[in-house]
């Protein structure tokens, strides 16, 4: 569903308003894939996975920022081509009906999309975890009891030591810890209902955008006044030189002695071209990560699945002795009596059936089957059941 927004560029599907949030999601699953692995060589690296959520806010802080200043968009947007605009509401004086317009993205605007986009999302991930834990703690102490009143067992074993109260714990707590505690549980308490209600506000404004009753994809986005148009080939054309003009002014404010200039000027350009790349780098990574990630999937199905191997071919038939009694033709009969089986039974040393009176009463005499006169004893005999 396409339609025209303020006459400045195509509103974006809804698929790909989609695509752009989910971005951000992917780069860090890649992203700390890509480390986990680095820190089986290097567990130094492991010190970033404890800090995860800082290190990919920083990222993203920096990537948004860079993004936004040269194309106005962010960073996952730019990749699908979409722009950010600034809501004009105008009353017309002819027209009392509102008119709506777009511009560019003022720097106030900038600052809180960056709030949206890096800050929110880290706060949010902190509340969970926190959530996470007090949730922990809450069934813990359900099933074993509070903290607080368990036994330690070095103080089962140290009988001769004089035991702290449990109730003094909490007095010798410092102010601090007992505020954090009452923190964690009022996040653990309410978060529920913010994240929900959250959620419920992004599903309503996403469904809403999808039947194309608002031009605006997420609550931020409505807070902030700003839509998401698909940009046009001039301003496709346009962002280059906008980057430009933005450097070359970056390279005229350097102040200092010669060195120290062409010390910044090499800096700047390391920069600069560390932020160039870091678009196409990311995305391989991403790709990488998905091929690798259905690589060991697969690998992983493939070593649980069980192995089926092909049904091994019958043995070959045990070979008649000459001095054994000879097979009838008809393979229903017994070879002991000449008549049609009853309650056949077979030799298990070498399969061949006969009626079980007739050949317990020769394997009991003989010890040997009658056929092939391989030993055997009336243990070996087996009662079989498929004419019943």
């Amino acid at each position: 569903m396409l339609f025209q927004v303020g006459g400045q560029g195509v509103r974006p599907t809804f698929f790909e308003m989609a695509a752009a949030q989910q971005l951000p999601a992917s780069l860090r699953a890649a992203l700390t894939y890509s480390i986990g692995v680095l820190a089986l060589r290097r567990p130094i690296l492991h010190k970033v996975l404890d800090y995860d959520d800082e290190f990919f806010a920083l990222l993203m802080l920096v990537l948004e920022t860079h993004s936004l200043r040269t194309t106005e968009a962010s960073f996952s947007e730019s990749l699908y081509g979409l722009r950010r605009k600034a809501v004009n509401i105008k009353l017309s004086k002819e027209n009392p009906r509102t008119e709506s317009g777009h511009s560019g993205l003022k720097k106030h605007q900038k600052a809180l999309s960056v709030a949206f986009m890096v800050v929110l999302p880290y706060f949010k991930s902190k509340l969970h975890s926190i959530y996470n834990r007090e949730r922990e703690a809450t069934l813990q102490a359900s099933l074993w009891g509070p903290s607080d009143v368990r036994i330690d067992d070095s103080d089962y074993f140290d009988s001769g030591a004089s035991h702290v109260p449990a109730g003094s714990l909490s007095t010798n707590a410092s102010l601090w810890a007992r505020v954090r505690k009452r923190i964690e549980a009022f996040i653990g308490d309410f978060y529920p209902w913010i994240h929900a209600g959250n959620e419920g506000l992004t599903f309503a404004y996403q469904l809403l955008y999808l039947l194309d009753a608002t031009g605006f994809y997420s609550p931020g986005l409505h807070v902030l006044g700003i839509h998401v148009c698909r940009a046009t080939g001039q301003e496709l054309m346009d962002t280059s030189s906008r980057i430009s003009k933005i450097r070359s002014r970056e390279r005229e404010r350097l102040r200092g002695p010669p060195w120290l200039k062409a010390l910044q000027r090499v800096l700047l350009s390391c920069m600069y071209t560390t932020l160039d790349y870091a678009q196409t780098g990311l995305i391989a990574a991403v790709f990488f990560f998905k091929m690798m990630e259905w690589w060991y999937q697969s690998a992983e199905e493939r070593m649980s699945a069980p192995t089926v191997y092909p049904p091994p071919p019958p043995p070959p038939p045990p070979k008649v002795a000459e001095e054994g009694i000879p097979l009838p033709p008809d393979r229903t009969i017994c070879p002991l009596c000449s008549q049609k089986r009853v309650n056949p039974s077979v030799v298990a040393v070498s399969g061949f059936v006969f009626c079980y009176p007739c050949v317990f009463r020769y394997v009991s005499q003989y010890k040997r089957c009658p056929v092939t006169l391989m030993p055997t004893t009336v243990d070996q005999i087996r009662r079989l059941f498929h004419d019943m």
